[in-house]
């Protein structure tokens, strides 16, 4: 009896320890600044030895072939399970065509709309009702300036530190999450009408909470 009990226990102890192990991620994005130097600056943060299961790959193909060059990337990549595209509402004329297509393939889209900046608002607390990429990136300048006392520059390859620094990383995920439910519990459930918004807190969520887990266990 004692000696089923000790196995008992050691299984649950097993169960309990058992976390989300951070998998390999193939990530694609359609610019050579914001995003990119977003992205770098996320897999730089996160522990040395994980960062190899990271591949952040700027593609020069127009937005709406993005999701065939991230699978056609991909594939000489076996190992890489987790693909996403990351993109902007911008002037995206097939915007939920091309979500709904990669969402049919098993990739993952972290969109913005109007722009990636909507996102980095977030991390200062707020997501504004910009109607526009222009007036978006306005905005944040400004809330940026304000917060840093610095200028934003759209290539600076340290954005994600910045924010991370000057701002609030898990309010920023909980205020995005918050504002894309509000859009769907309001029956706004095409993407390019969910404005403003962004699914990136999925990904970034997704990542530090699996790295966070397994550093908890």
């Amino acid at each position: 009896m004692n000696e089923r009990i000790g196995r008992r226990k050691k299984r649950e102890q097993t169960a309990r320890r058992r976390v989300p192990e951070l998998g390999y991620y193939f990530i694609v994005t359609d610019t050579n600044e914001t995003e990119r130097n977003y992205m770098l600056g996320l897999r730089e943060s996160i522990p040395e030895e994980l960062q190899g299961k990271l591949v952040i790959k700027v593609s020069r193909a127009k937005t709406e072939e993005l999701i065939d060059e991230a699978q056609k990337m991909a594939s000489l990549h076996p190992q890489f399970g987790e693909i996403w595209i990351v993109f902007d509402r911008d002037e995206v004329g097939d915007f939920d065509k091309i979500i709904a297509k990669a969402q049919e393939r098993n990739i993952n889209v972290g969109w913005s709309n109007p722009c990636i900046e909507i996102w980095f608002s977030a991390y200062f607390g707020v997501m504004p009702a910009c109607l526009d990429s222009v007036s978006c990136c306005e905005d944040f300048k400004k809330q940026y300036n304000k917060t840093t006392k610095q200028r934003y520059e759209k290539s600076d390859p340290s954005i994600y530190t910045k924010l991370c620094h000057y701002g609030n990383e898990e309010r920023a995920i909980e205020i995005a999450e918050k504002k894309h439910n509000y859009h769907i519990r309001n029956d706004r459930t095409k993407p390019a009408i969910m404005r403003p918004c962004t699914t990136m807190y999925m990904l970034i969520r997704e990542i530090k909470g699996k790295i966070e887990r397994n550093r908890k266990a």
